[in-house]
């Protein structure tokens, strides 16, 4: 059975976040709003937690998971990231996009994609997540909470907390959140390339 916490959106409670971050240093899976939508999240080394995640989504090894880190330079500790590439994630961050980026070897393998080694990275403009990303010292792995089925993102924590209580450890009622996801730019060639458009708008990158 979920725990469900209500944390203020401007300025969230730090007992909340400290019970929050040992859930996820526990192996549990959270689903907590972004800038984007609300989205599922657990920790990065934590392989049985990655897999249940997966399961939950009805997602194969073949679809990127993101990692959610604080700012550009942890962006830089798991993804190789050159001049151009920088003056992109700078535009752009922190806000609703993801980035396909090349990984670097502080990537667990089981995490980038098995044929490219490429992962996604975001920096989310949320003080809630900040704010949890500030106590675990360490980026979140996610992904969009959109369940199997589904043709569209839940964004209201009493549905995910129905649809959800048993299968996830906790569930962060953080103010309201989108219905869009993130935009979703592969920066991996010579080009940006729009993957996805969402939230974030394609044109502050060019596309």
């Amino acid at each position: 059975m979920s725990q469900f916490f209500q944390i203020h959106p401007e300025n969230p409670q730090q007992r909340l976040l400290k019970q929050a971050a040992h859930i996820i240093h526990s192996g549990g899976i959270v689903a907590l709003p972004t800038d984007s939508c609300y989205a599922l999240v657990c920790h990065l080394d934590d392989k049985g937690a990655v897999e249940r995640l997966r399961r939950i989504r009805g997602i194969d090894e073949k679809h990127h998971l993101t990692l959610l880190c604080r700012d550009l330079s942890e962006i830089g500790v798991y993804a190789r990231v050159d001049n151009r590439q920088f003056r992109l994630l700078k535009a752009a961050t922190p806000g609703p996009y993801t980035f396909i980026l090349e990984a670097t070897k502080e990537v667990p393998r089981r995490l980038s994609h098995p044929s490219r080694k490429t992962i996604g990275l975001r920096v989310p403009e949320n003080r809630v997540v900040q704010a949890l990303l500030e106590e675990l010292g360490q980026p979140l792995l996610g992904t969009t909470l959109i369940l199997p089925g589904d043709d569209d993102t839940l964004t209201d924590a009493d549905s995910i907390r129905e649809r959800l209580e048993k299968h996830i450890e906790l569930i962060v009622d953080g103010g309201a959140c989108s219905f869009e996801p993130t935009t979703v730019v592969d920066l991996t060639g010579a080009e940006p390339v729009l993957v996805r458009q969402g939230r974030g708008d394609a044109a502050l990158l060019g596309l």
